[in-house]
């Protein structure tokens, strides 16, 4: 149903990016640029964390007081959380000098910051990286922006989509950057798509919070919600198809499909990226009372490291799930579950347990993994996306700012 380009952010008519070193970083790209060559409807989605960073106060600012916007600006390799009101004045610098170098307005700009907790910006170096990066704007640039707004990512992340819209070919874009720090709870880590799909605001914002809530919110590297959490989208309107006002128009029904799917697939890469992961584990819990308890199952689930780290070891401790989905909060009948490793049966209703071993072992051998639980208490049913907790994650997160 989709076509996948050859391109990130820049996919869609009318959108250009930049990536440039400005000195967060020692050596690599820390600074990204994505730029609307006309105003695009803006929405935006934010972390629950009670510790917000300054460019999530910023822009849920700029968010409150216009629909439109024309850029995006990310640093990489700083949060620019925990860091008082030098830190949001900062933040504000970022949007200022940003709006100057473009010759737009202020109220055109939001911004993102990702990386070390409690440490103030070189703003010298991002005024200057931000001039650089104006400079270098081209359709081409959405490889060179990916990698500037990745931390301890291995790959960039980015993909986009075609859908078409009573015969009008719509593009979405997106790059997303994340690695550890990864729990579900709004859109996890950073992520930012474009579009030149027409669509009102309104009906922009609805879209992107349900498809956050069915992508970003359902993966897990580790149950830690960052600081600095957002997922923004502009929509330009460029493709000329009819504007998209309602959500019973079969063609927003699609719009909103291709949406999820794109952000599905930035969320699974986060996921196969994260730290120290060697295994992609997706959870199905199925047959439940009802979606919301199949979501509160599976990600108790995900976020379980003793699940998390038997999957390492290859141990078929189905135990583990279990208790999971015990302590999850959802009411269910225990003897009634029955769990799957891949097509391989674990265990059976009232406790029956009567598995190959040497079977088990080799799915879980595998570099992609599939757990499905099934409650037997009804008809709903959700997917979470996981990665198995390795030696490695601790080495990488106990030197991070080293």
């Amino acid at each position: 149903m989709f076509n996948e380009c050859p391109c990130g952010i820049t996919g869609p008519k009318g959108f250009y990016a930049a990536g440039v070193h400005c000195g967060v970083k020692k050596v690599k790209k820390d600074l990204s640029l994505v730029f609307s060559e006309k105003p695009a409807h803006g929405a935006g989605v934010f972390t629950t964390n009670k510790v917000p960073a300054a460019p999530v106060l910023v822009d849920k600012h700029q968010l409150d007081r216009s629909p439109s916007f024309r850029a995006i600006l990310v640093n990489s390799g700083n949060a620019n959380a925990c860091t008082g009101e030098r830190g949001l004045n900062d933040a504000w610098v970022m949007v200022k000098e940003t709006a100057l170098t473009l010759g737009i307005t202020e109220h055109d700009v939001l911004i993102s910051s990702t990386g070390v907790i409690g440490q103030y910006l070189p703003m010298e170096g991002i005024c200057s990286g931000i001039r650089e990066a104006v400079s270098m704007l081209d359709v081409d640039g959405h490889t060179a922006a990916a990698e500037a707004i990745m931390t301890t990512d291995k790959f960039s992340k980015e993909l986009a989509i075609q859908v078409t819209l009573d015969g009008v070919t719509v593009t979405l874009g997106g790059m997303a950057k994340g690695s550890g720090m990864i729990a579900p709870n709004m859109a996890t880590m950073l992520a930012f798509v474009t579009s030149d799909v027409d669509i009102s605001q309104e009906l922009l914002q609805h879209s992107l919070k349900q498809a956050a809530d069915r992508s970003f919110n359902r993966i897990s590297v580790d149950g830690d919600t960052s600081t600095n959490d957002m997922v923004l989208i502009l929509a330009n309107g460029l493709a000329g198809n009819s504007k998209l006002t309602n959500k019973d128009d079969p063609s927003y029904q699609l719009f909103y499909e291709a949406l999820e799917y794109l952000l599905v697939r930035l969320s699974k890469m986060i996921v196969v990226d994260g730290e120290g992961a060697t295994k992609f584990v997706e959870i199905n819990v199925t047959d439940a009372a009802t979606e919301a308890e199949a979501v509160q199952a599976a990600k108790a689930i995900a976020n379980s490291n003793l699940v998390k780290t038997a999957i390492h070891g290859e141990d078929a401790n189905w135990g583990r799930i279990l208790a999971a989905v015990g302590y999850s909060g959802i009411d269910f009948n225990p003897e009634e579950v029955e769990i799957f490793f891949n097509d391989v049966p674990i265990l059976r209703k009232h406790y029956a347990i009567d598995f190959s071993e040497e079977d088990a072992k080799r799915v879980l051998q595998r570099k992609e993994i599939k757990i499905t639980v099934c409650l037997n208490q009804g008809t709903a049913s959700a997917s979470f996306w996981t990665c198995d907790l390795s030696k490695d994650y601790v080495a990488i997160n106990a030197n991070y700012r080293t």
